[in-house]
Formats: structure tokens, C-alpha cells, sequence
């Protein structure tokens, strides 16, 4: 075969594989992402089933209405704390536990794996209520615990309502970074380790020069996977607390579902708060890949 058809072949290979999975992105992805950019800047009210049939251009008039909205602020806070929980609490907890289970250093790794991820198969919505009686309810454990340690926990819970949120959303999803994290621990050459070991090196020298770095790309991977999924958060926290009390635990997944579908409804607002979202979501992506580029250049 000569050479130029060979080329072609290959080019028209890798079209017939990417080119069915690029035009399922760009239709499932792309287009309701660029259609819902375009419908924040126009003043779109439901069309007919609302008794509205025009809609016009209005530039920057949603995004402004949204900046001024102190439940934004409130919203987007709550946000941070859950992404901060994500990125500095499930991860280096995920690894911590999968270092664990990976070296043997206790007995019964599989049952420890099973229990750990097992928050994983329940579905968010029976987690939701299952916490929602815990925290929330009348006689909640929550609740005796704030009795007998007051005033101390009762000052904790009144200052950031959110903490019954945070301890949830910490134990459901840390299964899944410690499944990640066991995985790729295993693809790292064991003799490698074994000759660190006969060089006198420690564990804690083991993990710092020869682990960390092998993972460090699966790290800033699992770094992307909370971030955006952080920002994603809404059937947990709708179950578990609807946003209140008083907007005190809203996000703003739910702060857009709200002026989308609740009450009359406002659809160029709720798709500039998530285009908002989106952007927000891009910028700590990239600042995520800076600081991983950063630290790999020290090295």
C-alpha cells in the first residue's frame, strides 16, 4: 500500500471514531450550552404556556439582576464551602484511606473497601432523607448532640448551618476518590518501593518522593471531578434541606432551579446563573492545572 493511502486511511479511521462522539457532545453539550447563554441575554418569559409569545434582546440585564441579589452571594458561598470540603477534605482523605488499604497496614481491606464506598450505590435522595431525620427533625440525633455538648456545638450549628451538609456530602463521595486512588496505587511498580525500603528510606519518605508523584496527575484529575461536581450539587442538599432555613443552605444549583421553576418563572435570570456557574467552574479548573503545572515545574 503506498503511503499517501495509507495516510488517508488512518484519517478517515479517526474520523469515523471521533466524529459520532463529537456531534453527541456538540447536540447534548454544545448546543443547549450555547442556547442557553443566548436565552440569558434576551427578556424570555415562557412563550404561550405563560401567555408570553415576544421576546427581545436585552444584553447584560440578567447578569446584572443576579449581582445584586445578595441569595447569589449567599448561594455561591455555600458553594465554596462544598468545594472546599471536595478538593481539601475528600481527597486527601480518599488517598489517605486508600494508602491505607494499599500497603496493608490494616487487616480486612476488603470489607474496609465495600464499607467506604458503599455510599456510593445509595441513592443521593434516600441519603438526603435518611440525613434530613438525623439533622433536621424534631428529635434528630443532631439535635442531643447540640444539648449535651451546648453551648459549644449549638455555637458551631448556628454559625454555619451548613456544617450538617458538609459532614454529608464529606462521607458520601470520599468512596469514590478512595476507589481512584486504589487503582492507580496499584499500577505503581512495587519494586521500586521495595528498593527505597532497602535504601533506608521511610514510609513517610516513600510517600512523599516516589507516591505523590507518581499520582499527581490522578490527584489534579480527582481535583476537577469535586470542583465540578460541587458546583453540580443539588438532589442532596434539595432533599435534605430545600435550601433553608431562610436560604441559609441553598446553592446555587437551587438558587437557579428557583427562578426557573418556582413561582413565575424568570429563564433569562436562571441561565445566567448558570452560565455564571460555568464560568466559575472553567476558572477554578484552571487555576487547579496552574498550581499542578506550578509544582511540577519545581520539581
Amino acid at each position: 500500500m503506498k503511503k499517501g493511502n495509507k495516510r488517508l486511511e488512518e484519517r478517515v479511521s479517526y474520523l469515523i471514531l471521533v466524529v459520532p462522539a463529537l456531534a453527541v457532545y456538540l447536540f447534548v453539550v454544545g448546543f443547549p450550552t450555547i442556547f442557553s447563554v443566548g436565552l440569558s441575554l434576551t427578556d424570555y418569559s415562557g412563550g404561550r404556556v405563560f401567555g408570553s409569545t415576544d421576546f427581545g434582546f436585552v444584553g447584560l440585564k440578567s447578569y446584572k439582576a443576579v449581582f445584586l441579589d445578595s441569595y447569589f452571594y449567599l448561594s455561591l458561598k455555600n458553594n465554596m464551602w462544598i468545594v472546599l470540603v471536595s478538593v481539601f477534605g475528600q481527597i486527601p482523605l480518599g488517598f489517605f484511606l486508600a494508602y491505607i488499604l494499599s500497603r496493608g497496614l490494616i487487616k480486612g481491606t476488603d470489607f474496609f473497601q465495600t464499607v467506604i464506598y458503599l455510599p456510593n450505590i445509595i441513592s443521593a435522595v434516600i441519603i438526603g432523607i435518611l440525613f434530613n431525620k438525623f439533622f433536621l427533625s424534631a428529635n434528630s440525633v443532631w439535635l442531643e448532640i447540640q444539648r449535651i455538648f451546648n453551648p459549644a456545638a449549638e455555637y458551631v450549628a448556628g454559625k454555619n448551618p451548613m456544617l450538617p451538609v458538609l459532614i454529608v456530602v464529606l462521607w458520601m463521595y470520599t468512596g469514590t476518590y478512595v476507589i481512584i486512588f486504589l487503582a492507580n496505587l496499584q499500577k505503581i511498580d512495587t519494586s521500586i518501593i521495595e528498593a527505597s525500603k532497602i535504601d533506608g528510606a521511610s514510609e513517610m519518605q516513600t510517600l512523599y518522593y516516589i507516591i505523590l508523584p507518581a499520582l499527581s496527575g490522578v490527584i489534579v484529575t480527582c481535583a476537577i471531578l469535586a470542583i465540578s461536581g460541587s458546583l453540580k450539587s443539588f438532589d442532596l442538599i434539595y432533599v435534605m434541606t430545600q435550601g433553608g432555613p431562610a436560604h441559609r443552605t441553598s446553592l446555587l444549583a437551587l438558587y437557579m432551579y428557583e427562578k426557573a421553576f418556582r413561582g413565575a418563572p424568570n429563564y433569562p435570570v436562571a441561565n445566567a446563573i448558570s452560565t455564571v456557574m460555568m464560568i466559575i467552574s472553567f476558572m477554578l479548573i484552571v487555576i487547579t492545572r496552574s498550581v499542578e503545572k506550578f509544582f511540577a515545574g519545581e520539581e
